[in-house]
């Protein structure tokens, strides 16, 4: 086997025996690094404080990511401009941070009648927050709750005013569901007076 000292040395193609005795008079272990290769790679080194290393890295590498978290602002039918205002606020500083929002509507009662009011206030909330934000999963009804996803622009940036607008489907009008009558616009005829 190819053996390598603590230091980085390479001590060429050694047996079996001389690389664990080469290993023990150190007071080292004997690692196989590269068991694929002809002939495989090994490596005197400290067992114990290579692990230990790995599990530190591994740690401050966990540590420098940043962890992704939704968070929930709740609204309802009813809610009034200034409270409307506070928690746009608290969801444009959950999304400055880099987390997802949830944006829900609670209906109560006879509120759940009018799922359009619900509607409204989701929108007005994307068009607000559509410079940092965008749409990740759109509104949608679950038992009394009407609720939508918003998630940071990706890049970090804001995007461009002309890009920022949510696009909006065109609303369709629905056909009449019986025949169309047309009617023709009445023809004047004038009548010369009798001769």
């Amino acid at each position: 086997m190819r053996v390598i000292a603590d230091d980085g040395t390479q001590l060429g193609i050694l047996p079996t025996d001389e690389a664990l005795r080469r290993a023990e008079e150190q007071g080292l272990d004997l690692v196989e690094v590269s068991p694929t290769a002809r002939p495989p790679v090994c490596k005197i080194m400290d067992y114990g404080r290579y692990k230990y290393e790995q599990k530190r890295k591994a740690n401050e590498a966990k540590k420098k990511q940043h962890q992704i978290e939704v968070k929930e602002v709740k609204f309802r039918p009813k809610t009034d401009k200034h409270d409307f205002d506070v928690k746009l606020n608290r969801v444009k500083k959950f999304i400055g941070k880099g987390n997802k929002c949830k944006v829900t509507i609670m209906f109560r009662g006879r509120e759940i009648v009018h799922p359009e009011i619900g509607r409204d206030i989701l929108q007005r909330v994307a068009e607000d927050v559509a410079d940092m934000a965008q749409v990740e999963m759109a509104p949608r009804m679950e038992g009394r709750q009407m609720f939508m996803i918003v998630a940071p622009v990706k890049g970090g940036g804001s995007r461009p005013a002309a890009a920022a607008a949510p696009q909006r489907a065109p609303e369709v009008e629905k056909a009449p569901s019986g025949p169309e009558i047309t009617r023709a616009p009445a023809q004047v005829v004038k009548k010369s007076p009798a001769s």
